[in-house]
């Protein structure tokens, strides 16, 4: 029996007032059809069940399969649980315990595809169409890219603040084999030294005041998966030698612990410091710098790709004119004016500049030539300075 989104009651009524749809048909329909529910017999005429839920699962694996038979026993249970069959029922059973199971594996399907589907727009939103840039330097980005994300190399990502490091970062791991996990991150620069290390690694129960239950680290949390080191330059050396040894021994320690974990965890970096100048004032450990340098890039401040600009600002109007439902577009005259702007915090305040002035227009030039003031008379204070 084969089900799409109804009730659970119209499925328990076409379930018996159907005929059994058997081998060459069932195949067929499974083939043929979207379903998110198939209800199997395990011995059928010509077919046995455990072939019906092979098949289910090579063409679709969020539809689920509910194994009904006279002829139970713990082994053909087992199987068909290994196979992924989501319910095992022995006959005879009540037609509300099959009820109360169909809405179960419905209700069930329903998030898996949600999930699915969260996955999928992730994946889109963090493609490598996503980075806007014209043809250069950024293109040159997109290969690198292209050519680290498939493999598990440390990456470590050099820029500015707001250059879009992140999003870099995120592009790697949407486009490598580890993205249908989730994508971990944390600024190293935000978090207090004391708190940084339970976060990373972990604690134990009772392993300091306040320590009520075992944490899992995000190390643990991203086994597996990639996770996103922002703004590693920041750290202290004794957590950089913690890290050091996490990445080298690919193990962490919780924090009161004894056990050694063992993990499989991309690293990638990013600082928006020159780590070569660091190692020489002794504020960045050289072999932490060597564990981190495998493969590195630079992301251009925006001052450097001015041709970009017109490139954002299509970008972040275009959505924000999906969000709103309106069709705004940009004059000329202010597209100069936004080229002109230096923009001292890079893309980021691009996109905060646009959702501005898409709520209050007139007052975007107003804000950009009093900024650009500022700035000017900073220089010119700082020239009188140094004269």
């Amino acid at each position: 029996f084969f089900f799409k989104q109804k009730t659970a009651y119209e499925m328990l009524r076409s379930l018996v007032g159907s005929e059994m749809c058997i081998r060459d048909r069932a195949i067929e329909q499974i083939k043929a059809s979207s379903f998110d529910l198939v209800v199997t017999d395990l011995r059928l005429p010509d077919i046995d069940g455990t072939e019906v839920i092979k098949e289910v699962k090579r063409l679709d694996m969020a539809c689920h399969v509910i194994i009904i038979t006279a002829f139970g026993s713990i082994p053909s249970a087992i199987e068909a649980t290994k196979l992924g069959a989501f319910y095992y029922l022995e006959k005879p059973f009540e037609k509300d315990q099959l009820l109360i199971i169909i809405n179960n594996a419905m209700n069930q399907v329903r998030l898996l595809k949600a999930n699915i589907m969260l996955k999928d727009q992730l994946t889109e939103q963090f493609s490598l169409d996503t980075v806007v840039g014209v043809p250069g330097r950024m293109e040159e980005l997109h290969k690198i890219v292209k050519k680290v994300a498939p493999t598990k190399s440390t990456v470590l990502i050099y820029g500015e603040s707001g250059t879009g490091k992140e999003l870099f970062a995120n592009s790697i791991h949407y486009n490598s084999p580890r993205r249908n996990k989730p994508f971990f991150a944390i600024n190293c620069a935000a978090i207090p030294e004391t708190l940084l290390e339970s976060e990373l690694f972990g604690y134990e129960k009772g392993a300091f005041t306040g320590a009520m239950t075992r944490h899992a680290g995000l190390f643990e949390q991203a086994n597996g998966s990639s996770l996103f080191l922002d703004e590693i330059g920041d750290l202290t050396l004794s957590t950089q030698a913690k890290l050091l040894r996490a990445i080298q021994e690919r193990e962490i320690r919780r924090i009161g612990g004894s056990e050694n974990i063992r993990l499989d965890v991309r690293i990638i970096a990013a600082t928006n410091k020159k780590l070569e100048e660091e190692i020489a004032k002794g504020a960045f450990r050289e072999d932490l710098y060597y564990r981190l340098n495998v493969i590195a890039f630079s992301v251009p401040p925006l001052r450097e790709r001015v041709a970009d600009i017109p490139l954002l600002v299509e970008h972040f109007l275009s959505r924000l004119n999906e969000v709103h439902s309106r069709k705004k577009t940009i004059s000329n005259e202010a597209l100069q004016i936004l080229m002109k702007y230096r923009w001292p915090g890079n893309v980021r305040p691009v996109s905060y500049t646009h959702l501005r002035a898409h709520e209050t227009p007139e007052h975007l030039v107003c804000r950009l030539l009093l900024e650009k003031k500022k700035i000017q008379q900073k220089k010119k204070n700082t020239n009188i300075h140094n004269s």
